[in-house]
């Protein structure tokens, strides 16, 4: 099948549709950004699309605030398949030892597309995590950190990380950076799933 512009126009508007509906909590039309063998890759969460809705769901309804925003995009398509970075940025605010927090991690979105039907779907997501701070929120107070809890984590999240322990997720170690094993075993996979691998992450 010929690649077309509007292919690389469906895929943008997909990866943006993602972000708005899950940010704005709308997880109807969230639900059908996903293929239906679709897999969520993050810090906290690894496992099916279906229950990266509901975690997600559980989340908004109890005032979990994680909000994404998303910058320049590439795809590479071929056939029905396709790989797509998204520059993004992750923005979560919470209270860490009683003090107000925003943490601000810097990457991309990695998506592993297929179509299906009509219609471009996100078969696979992995983050690229390429470099967080922390801020308080109130100029006035002061927070002080584990330094123990913090190098527990990669450059890239570190401190998206520390908060998120903080909380009380379960944080996953090793994942893709800005450079290193991890991003590079990514980027093959990237090709292999362009070359015909059975599912993303598997050779072609």
């Amino acid at each position: 099948m010929t690649t077309t512009g509007a292919d690389r126009i469906e895929i943008r508007q997909l990866v943006e549709n993602w972000a708005l509906w899950r940010d704005s909590g709308d997880w109807e039309r969230f639900a059908t950004v996903w293929h239906p063998d679709g897999w969520m890759s993050a810090t906290w969460f690894q496992g099916p699309a279906a229950d990266f809705i509901a975690a997600s769901k559980k989340g908004f309804e109890d005032g979990v605030s994680i909000l994404h925003f998303l910058g320049g995009h590439t795809s590479d398509i071929a056939g029905d398949r396709a790989v797509a970075q998204t520059k993004m940025t992750i923005s979560q605010r919470a209270e860490m030892d009683g003090v107000l927090a925003d943490v601000v991690c810097t990457g991309r979105f990695y998506d592993f597309l297929a179509r299906h039907g009509q219609d471009w779907l996100i078969v696979r997501r992995q983050p690229i995590y390429e470099k967080d701070r922390i801020d308080v929120v109130d100029p006035a107070a002061a927070l002080r950190l584990d330094p123990g809890l913090l190098e527990r984590f990669p450059a890239g999240y570190r401190h998206l990380g520390y908060l998120q322990t903080k909380l009380g997720f379960a944080v996953k170690p090793g994942l893709p950076g800005l450079t290193g094993e991890a991003v590079e075993r990514l980027y093959a996979e990237g090709a292999a799933w362009l070359a015909g691998s059975p599912r993303p992450g598997q050779p072609a």
